[in-house]
């Protein structure tokens, strides 16, 4: 270790995932005890190991503090860049309801503990993350974000998730262009605020936020937001005149708002929402739908003509007499420049049973296809490969056809779609695959 060149060392020590073996680093040489207060990140989280031993009456006693370690790992550190502190996914996911705990050794956003370290250390501060454990925050109120505002001048980088959040002090952060909140507690006034005080976000991750009630995103600069919605607000509105990409996920607002005119990337999970007030993203060339009714809220939207690749699914079980209306021909009406069009489970259901009720008329729009998925419902393989068939002659010139099976279907009879489908269309590159209810697809293999 002696032979490595400091900075090669240093190098070493910032790339440790968890900083307490940069406390060990300390005891082991003189050379890694003065390195190690040139790193320049520390990443320090409270395992469930940790937590369960530091409430065993046999073990209690030998674990120190949480927060005394992280006090005393970055003292004297000067040159600190990134911290990254919180409780791991096991004690994150535990319910308020399974454990009471009165403590606050894992409050990790509480003021006096955080103002006791982030002083020293916020000159060249750039990022700086918080996993609060919820069980201890939940119930108390934090005013990090002012402290935070106060001192870290430079930051561009803030998370924090699990946390009661106070805006009260909050003062402008001109430097911020990326902030996480994930599983808050705030109020309209207080998003309002959020708005206000870092004007120059360009990414904005908004999660689980609770609280909210007619939330407004209004952001200049804003290039890429994450917003899912964890209760039902009256309304939604995201003024971002840069956005370029948009995840929003909510239940059943009353109103939705977009004034976002470059938006590129849209993906939309909801019910249902009363009034849609959109003004046309003339740049939306990705589109991704989950929904509980496809083909009414499809009909809602004013921007399909842009469309190049969309994705569709459905939030609720397919039912036949509400099915008839979503079809291959509906789609192309809405979107026909579509290139590229992946199908959830749900929606390929919809669709084929629509085939059956009324066949498959053709668009001029499906000859610009070049690219097909679906998860696949199999219940007659006959009607399943007469579908398939038709959207191949129909769509001429698909050069790409992926289709997943579901895992329960019996091996024979998906040996003998998947042969007979490929002896219809040998033209297009066939790739297939399997899916299963909550697991990622799984790929097979890849045929001409």
């Amino acid at each position: 270790m002696d032979d490595l060149p400091p900075p090669v060392i240093v190098d070493i020590l910032n790339r440790l995932t968890d900083s307490t073996d940069l406390a060990r680093c300390r005891r082991t040489c003189k050379t890694l005890n003065a390195l190690s207060y040139d790193v320049d990140s520390v990443n320090l989280f409270c395992s469930f190991n940790r937590y369960m031993k530091s409430r065993s009456p046999a073990t209690k006693s030998s674990i120190t503090p949480f927060k005394t370690i992280l006090t005393n790992l970055i003292a004297k550190l000067t040159n600190l860049e990134s911290v990254s502190i919180g409780v791991e996914k096991p004690l994150r996911s535990i319910p308020y309801d399974d454990l009471e705990d009165e403590s606050d050794d894992l409050y990790l956003t509480d003021v006096s503990f955080v103002s006791a370290w982030l002083p020293r250390v916020s000159d060249k501060l750039k990022e700086l993350s918080f996993s609060d454990f919820w069980i201890q925050s939940c119930w108390r109120r934090s005013d990090v974000l002012a402290l935070i505002s106060r001192h870290c001048q430079r930051l561009t980088v803030l998370e924090v998730r699990n946390a009661w959040l106070s805006v009260d002090g909050l003062n402008p952060m001109p430097s911020l262009t990326s902030l996480t909140l994930e599983f808050i507690r705030l109020d309209d006034e207080d998003l309002a605020k959020v708005n206000d005080c870092f004007p120059c976000l360009q990414i904005f991750n908004l999660i689980g936020v609770g609280g909210l009630k007619e939330p407004k995103i209004l952001l200049q600069h804003l290039k890429s937001c994450q917003w899912t919605v964890s209760n039902a607000p009256l309304s939604l509105t995201v003024c971002a005149p840069n956005l370029v990409e948009l995840k929003l996920k909510c239940v059943k607002p009353r109103s939705l708002v977009l004034q976002t005119p470059l938006l590129s990337d849209f993906h939309l999970s909801l019910e249902k929402a009363s009034v849609f007030d959109i003004k046309e993203p003339l740049k939306l060339k990705k589109f991704h739908l989950m929904t509980a009714n496809l083909y009414s809220l499809i009909c809602k939207f004013p921007f399909g003509r842009t469309v190049r690749s969309l994705t569709l699914d459905s939030l609720s079980r397919v039912k036949l007499a509400e099915a008839s209306n979503l079809s291959l021909d509906a789609l192309f009406e809405v979107f026909p420049n579509m290139s590229c069009l992946k199908l959830g489970p749900t929606a390929y259901s919809e669709i084929e049973i629509s085939f059956c009720v009324q066949g498959l008329e053709g668009r001029e729009g499906m000859k610009e296809l070049k690219e097909f998925t679906a998860h696949l419902v199999v219940s007659d393989t006959e009607v399943s490969l007469s579908f398939i068939s038709s959207v191949l002659a129909k769509c001429s010139n698909l050069l790409y056809v992926a289709l997943l099976i579901h895992h329960e279907l019996d091996a024979l009879i998906a040996s003998n779609l998947i042969a007979r489908c490929m002896a219809v269309c040998p033209r297009v590159r066939w790739k297939w695959g399997m899916w299963k209810e909550g697991s990622k697809d799984a790929w097979l293999s890849d045929g001409v």
